[in-house]
């Protein structure tokens, strides 16, 4: 079957297409290339006068695992707020900041989107993660493991074994789990927080291993590049939320030595000390930085205001945050003794004078960054606020008058901590398509999505050109998903199951003799019952599982 959509401008970052009218073909879930005078199409959609673009991908999302879970039950209230009704096409759901799984798919495919990524996928509880996130409809799924903290890697360092061996480790890691990257959660101090740590900076030692964070970073970017996984090494940095962390995450840049990193959330990273109140915007600096270190990639971590609910592996800063949930109820707990989770709700408010500064340094941080390839939009959902609210940061990004209009209204000593009314940038569609799409999947390692170019896979959104962006981006009049019409303005009109993406790199199966031995000897479980097969996860037809290569494998190291 051959689909044409006819006319659109099309904007489309990975062929340098700003803004182009053309049209798109679609075969068999592709996108090809225009075909002969006398092929009959199909089907036709005029989309003259439409903005499109690929479909988008959240490359940060919090959408399944246990700490998602937990959010869900301890916040009934959040359920009831949110009811989402059964239709013709979907069944019912609930939820704002923490939506049921159904809810999550529905409602990101409704706004464009069609793929989003795990970033905290625990590697013993990967079964658990990929059942919910086979259980949410129409979007591409994928996680990044979370290791760094966990006993049989720290033992390793501690026992300083080499780079090999580390990087067998990893890569036994992403095959077990199913995962597509990995990722370090305040690397080391998950673990120094169960030996009565309550602070670790980068150079201060695990007071039980006496490894320092900087080595865990190290090894671990080390070991990403060296597999040749496609995402670069996912980081949550040391100091989540402490005035002064910019300096934490400025050495944190340098403590890769040069590999490639991606810090995530890097609002929350990106505070200094100045001011009566000693908390102040690190963001010019950080911005900066960023520009210099172009083996560095960023998300922000955008906080919005309103109810959400905060859910992580950073214990150690969860368990300080504690104290701050709205409404006042919290879970902080371990997990098989190799990571952990803290989850506190949260209520952002503008008259509130951190919550203010922290809305002004994220949005700084994004306008001040030079590179749309290596920032890239999300608010850590539901971190920062709910992924449902992406509609209205792009109003932020895209529209200065509604910025500092929304500056204007804000705590008035915040607004004099910050120099966001001064910055004159405005995203333009052809910035927002590559931090949303173009980018995002390159930094993923989605090489046949993100784009319209012939083989790419056809995940494309069809928009209404709309001054008010909040507007556009919040309603596509069309959505395909691998070729089908998934959502006609704006509401799902078809479910389908979208695909799980994974890496699997090479690496020497003799480290799993030492894997089988700590199972045996620590572990509740066998360590063959840790993996999970891809079986389990294309599992009742809901998608299949996509293996992505793992190119530019470095020689190992003597």
């Amino acid at each position: 079957m051959l689909t044409k959509l006819t006319g659109g401008k099309v904007y489309d970052p990975a062929h340098q297409v700003d803004g182009k009218v053309m049209d798109i073909y679609i075969r068999d879930g592709r996108i090809v290339d225009r075909p002969r005078d006398d092929e009959p199409i199909n089907q036709e959609y005029d989309i003259r006068g439409k903005v499109v673009m690929s479909g988008a991908i959240d490359m940060h999302t919090h959408i399944g695992g246990g700490k998602v879970n937990i959010a869900r039950m301890m916040l009934p209230e959040d359920h009831r707020s949110d009811p989402a009704v059964h239709s013709e096409f979907c069944r019912a759901g609930c939820g704002h900041a923490a939506p049921s799984t159904l809810t999550t798919g529905y409602r990101y495919a409704e706004m464009g989107y069609t793929a989003g990524f795990e970033p905290a996928l625990m590697p013993v509880n990967a079964r658990q993660s990929h059942l919910e996130m086979g259980d949410t409809p129409i979007i591409d799924k994928g996680g990044y493991a979370m290791i760094g903290s966990d006993d049989f890697f720290l033992r390793m360092l501690t026992a300083k074994q080499d780079q090999n061996a580390i990087n067998d480790y990893v890569a036994w890691i992403l095959h077990a789990s199913q995962t597509m990257g990995i990722k370090v959660v305040n690397p080391g101090g998950i673990s120094a927080f169960k030996f009565n740590q309550r602070a670790l900076d980068l150079d201060e030692q695990n007071v039980h291993y006496q490894v320092t964070p900087r080595e865990v970073l190290k090894s671990l970017s080390r070991a990403v590049h060296e597999l040749g996984i496609p995402h670069p090494l996912h980081v949550h940095g040391n100091n989540l939320g402490v005035p002064g962390n910019v300096e934490t995450t400025l050495k944190t840049m340098g403590a890769v030595e040069g590999y490639p990193v991606h810090l995530t959330h890097i609002q929350f990273h990106s505070y200094g000390t100045e001011g009566d109140r000693k908390f102040s915007s690190g963001a010019a600096v950080i911005a900066e930085a960023l520009n210099k270190h172009k083996n560095v990639s960023a998300d922000v971590g955008q906080i919005l205001f309103g109810q959400t609910v905060t859910c992580s592996g950073d214990n150690m800063r969860q368990y300080a945050n504690a104290g701050l949930g709205s409404p006042r109820k919290s879970v902080i707990m371990d997990i098989e003794c190799d990571a952990g989770c803290g989850v506190v709700p949260f209520k952002y408010k503008d008259q509130n004078f951190v919550n203010a500064l922290q809305w002004a340094i994220g949005l700084e941080i994004f306008l001040l960054s030079d590179d749309p390839w290596r920032i890239f939009l999300t608010t850590d959902h539901p971190n920062g606020a709910p992924f449902t609210s992406y509609p209205h940061l792009i109003k932020l990004l895209m529209d200065k008058s509604f910025r500092n209009e929304t500056f204007a209204r804000l705590n008035l000593d915040a607004q004099g901590m910050s120099t966001l009314a001064s910055i004159d940038r405005e995203y333009s569609l052809y910035e927002i398509a590559i931090m949303t799409r173009a980018g995002a999947a390159k930094l993923v390692g989605l090489h046949d999505r993100g784009h319209l170019g012939a083989g790419a896979g056809a995940d494309i959104t069809v928009y209404t050109d709309n001054p008010d962006r909040e507007v556009m981006f919040a309603k596509p009049d069309y959505v395909f998903k691998d070729g089908e019409l998934v959502v006609r303005n704006g509401e799902v009109v078809k479910v389908t199951w979208g695909h799980t993406h994974t890496v699997k790199p090479e690496f020497d199966r003799g480290i799993e003799k030492e894997i089988k031995k700590y199972f045996d000897k620590y572990h509740t479980m066998n360590m063959e019952n840790f993996k999970v097969s891809e079986d389990e996860i294309a599992e009742g037809g809901r998608g299949g599982v996509v293996v992505h290569a793992c190119e530019g494998r470095r020689e190992r190291t003597e």
